[in-house]
């Protein structure tokens, strides 16, 4: 019974600690993302702020949309997206939403 009670006592204590947890972690998000908190501009916001934002672009791919946009100007569509290779139609369309244009475009 001593166990028991125990082992819901440390269950409980970690509930209670959960919400404090996911408070700290969104103290350290990019400035770009607290603002809105789920929409992200394409054509102003790093690799890691894509990364964050966007479901199904990790990292190496986000580096990949802004090495992209840094070699052929901002994109005038979410759309053009699929320019950047692994970029697929699905994600795009898992992320349409998220996605905005909000820096004035580059001519290329």
């Amino acid at each position: 019974m001593k166990r028991i009670f125990a082992c819901l006592c440390l269950c409980c204590s970690f509930v209670a600690v959960l919400p404090q947890l996911s408070l700290a972690q969104d103290s350290n998000m990019p400035a770009e993302l607290s603002a809105a908190n789920t929409r992200v501009d394409i054509n102003s916001a790093t690799a890691e702020t894509l990364a964050l934002a966007l479901d199904g672009i990790g990292l190496t791919k986000a580096a990949d949309i802004v090495a992209y946009r840094e070699e052929h100007g901002s994109f005038k569509s979410v759309d053009e997206l699929a320019l950047v290779k692994g970029v697929g139609p699905a994600t795009i369309s898992r992320n349409r939403e998220k996605i905005v244009l909000e820096s004035t475009p580059n001519k290329r």
